[in-house]
C-alpha cells in the first residue's frame, strides 16, 4: 500500500516512499554520492557534484543578489560597509552583494504628514482624535496662552543629495522635522498677538511658520522640503474658552457695525458728491447765462446808442412806442372815448370775475 504508515510498521520508521528519505538521498548525491544518511550508496546510477562546482554556483547566486531596481518615485542610496558611495536613479542597477554593499530606496514623491497638538486615533468614519496639550499650548506675544493644533506636510527633496541627507545627516530625520516645526511655530506665535492668532492673522502665521521651518531644516542639511503648514484649530485654553467666545462675539459685532457704516458711507457720499457736482454745474450754467444776457443787453444798448446818435427824434419815438407796447401788452385795459364814457354804465371787470376760482360747494349737513 503506497502509504508511509504501513500495517505493522511503527510511526516514524521510513517506508519505501518516505519523503524524508528521498531528500536525504538527494542531498547525499549532491555532496558526493552518499546514501540517505545510513552510509550505503543508493541503488542505481547516481551523480556527484564537485565542491568547486558547488562553490561556483553559490558564488554566482551571491553575485546576482546585487541586482536591484529603483522605482520612478524612489532614489537608490548605495552603501559600502555603511558609508554612502553613490546614488542611483530610477531603473535597474547593481551593487556589490551583501555584506559589502547594500541599497536603500527612499521615496522622493511621498508626502509625509506630522500632527501637532493632536493625534489621529481612527480615520473613521467618523474620525477620532486625541488632544496633546503639551504640544498645543503656546504663549503669544501679548503673554496669553493659546491652544493651537496644526499639521505639517513635507517630502524628501528630489535633488541629488536630498535622500542621502535625509537618511544620514541627522540621527532621526522625522524627529528632527517635528522638532523644527514645533520650534518654528512657537517662535511665530511668540511674535503674534492672541487676536491675530484667533481671527484674521492665521494666513500670515502659516506662511511665516513654513518659511522659518524651511530655514531650520536647510540649516541642518536635512534634505527635506516643507510643502504645507495648515492650522487646524486655534482656540483659547479650555478654562477660559467661554470668556474668549464672548470677546470674539463682540469683535464680530464690531466688525459687522463697521461694515454696515462703511456700506452706508459708500452709498451716501457718492450721492452727495453727485448732487454737489450737479449744483456746481447748474451754478456755472446760470452764471454763463447771465453773462451772455448782460453782454447781449450791452451790445443792444450800444447799437441803440449808435442809432440814437444818427437820428435822435426817430429813435426816441421808436423806443417810446416799443416800451408802451410792452407795458400795455401786459395790462388788462379797456379804452373808451369821452362820448362812450358818458353813455355806458360803470364798467364791471367781467373778465376778471370769470377767471376767479369758484367757491367749493358746501357739504350737506349730516342727518341727526
Amino acid at each position: 500500500m503506497p502509504d508511509q504508515w504501513l500495517p505493522g510498521r511503527p510511526p516514524g520508521s521510513q517506508g519505501p516512499n518516505d519523503p524524508i528519505a528521498e531528500l536525504q538521498k538527494l542531498w547525499g548525491q549532491i555532496v558526493g554520492g552518499r546514501g540517505g544518511g545510513n552510509g550505503q550508496s543508493p541503488p542505481g546510477p547516481g551523480f556527484s557534484l564537485s565542491p568547486s562546482l558547488l562553490a561556483a554556483i553559490l558564488a554566482a547566486v551571491w553575485l546576482l543578489s546585487g541586482i536591484f531596481i529603483v522605482a520612478p518615485d524612489e532614489r537608490g542610496i548605495v552603501l559600502r560597509f555603511g558609508r554612502v558611495v553613490r546614488e542611483a536613479g530610477p531603473g535597474p542597477g547593481y551593487h556589490l552583494p551583501w555584506p559589502i554593499e547594500e541599497v536603500m530606496k527612499p521615496s522622493v514623491t511621498a508626502i509625509r504628514k506630522e500632527e501637532f497638538g493632536f493625534r489621529t486615533v481612527s480615520v473613521g468614519p467618523p474620525a477620532r482624535y486625541v488632544d496633546e496639550d503639551s504640544e498645543a499650548l503656546m504663549v503669544t506675544g501679548d503673554e496669553n496662552i493659546v491652544k493651537l493644533q496644526f499639521i505639517v506636510q513635507y517630502r524628501i527633496k528630489p535633488d541629488a543629495s536630498g535622500p542621502s541627507d535625509f537618511l544620514f545627516k541627522v540621527h532621526d530625520g522625522q524627529r528632527t522635522v517635528r522638532d523644527a516645526a514645533e520650534a518654528a511655530m512657537r517662535e511665530v506665535i511668540g511674535r503674534s498677538d492672541i487676536d491675530d492668532a484667533l481671527t484674521e492673522g492665521k494666513d500670515r502665521i502659516q506662511t511665516e511658520a513654513q518659511v522659518l521651518m524651511q530655514q531650520i531644516v536647510d540649516r541642518y542639511s536635512l534634505g527635506a522640503e516643507i510643502m504645507t503648514v495648515k492650522l487646524q484649530d486655534v482656540d483659547p485654553p479650555d478654562q477660559v474658552a467661554d470668556a474668549f467666545k464672548d470677546v470674539i462675539s463682540a469683535q464680530q459685532d464690531r466688525e459687522r457695525m463697521i461694515n454696515e457704516a462703511t456700506g452706508y458711507s459708500n452709498d451716501v457720499v457718492p450721492k452727495a458728491r453727485g448732487q454737489a457736482a450737479q449744483m456746481l454745474n447748474e451754478a456755472d450754467a446760470y452764471a454763463q447765462t447771465k453773462v451772455r444776457d448782460a453782454e447781449g443787453s450791452a451790445g443792444r444798448f450800444s447799437a441803440l446808442q449808435a442809432e440814437y446818435a444818427k437820428a435822435s427824434d426817430v429813435t426816441r419815438t421808436r423806443l417810446y412806442l416799443e416800451t408802451m407796447e410792452q407795458v400795455v401788452g401786459r395790462s388788462n385795459l379797456i379804452v373808451l372815448d369821452a362820448n362812450s364814457a358818458k353813455q355806458v354804465v360803470p364798467y364791471l371787470p367781467l373778465d376778471q370775475m370769470l377767471k376767479a376760482p369758484k367757491p367749493a360747494a358746501a357739504e350737506p349737513a349730516a342727518k341727526p
